[in-house]
């Protein structure tokens, strides 16, 4: 299996061993646009890996801050009340840059930026920039993808 966003089109598509296309999902990666600088909030390029995959078994919209589930649930009334959190739901696929100098080590690590696949509220446009980083998915779309990889699934981010 193989994991490939395409930042232009805010798609991520999940490929088997042979290339062919299983599903296609619309995301949203970082609203600054692409980079790989630790403090930029963009969305780091080249080849990735799962590192981690966290959340197994939390109910849909758990909300999860520094990787663990807060015992919250993510309502548009929770929303409302928090309007400057930035919302980490339901599951994470916690990335891990291969390329050394350019997303992995120093101020360009990925692992160490935090950057996930990670769940969104549904009221999030899908389809468009908007996240502080992170590759954002609805609910639906990241409890499949979720269950479809495995820690150590490759992840490209092209441009």
């Amino acid at each position: 299996m193989k994991i490939i966003i395409h930042i232009p089109r805010q798609t991520l598509e999940l490929l088997d061993d042979s290339g062919n296309l299983l599903r296609r999902y619309l995301v949203s990666t970082g609203a600054n646009g692409v980079g790989e600088e630790n403090g930029s909030f963009c969305t780091p390029r080249g080849k990735h890996y799962i590192r981690a995959k966290i959340g197994a078994g939390q109910p849909e919209n758990s909300v999860f801050v520094k990787r663990r589930p807060t015992g919250e649930i993510y309502t548009p009334d929770l929303g409302a009340k928090h309007l400057q959190r930035d919302w980490i739901l339901t599951r994470i696929l916690w990335l891990c840059g291969k390329e050394l100098g350019y997303n992995r080590m120093g101020s360009c690590d990925t692992m160490r930026r935090y950057i996930y696949i990670h769940g969104t509220p549904e009221s999030t446009v899908a389809g468009k920039p908007g996240s502080h980083g992170c590759i954002r998915m609805h609910t639906k779309d990241l409890l499949e993808l979720f269950d479809l990889v495995s820690a150590g699934t490759e992840v490209e981010v092209t441009a």
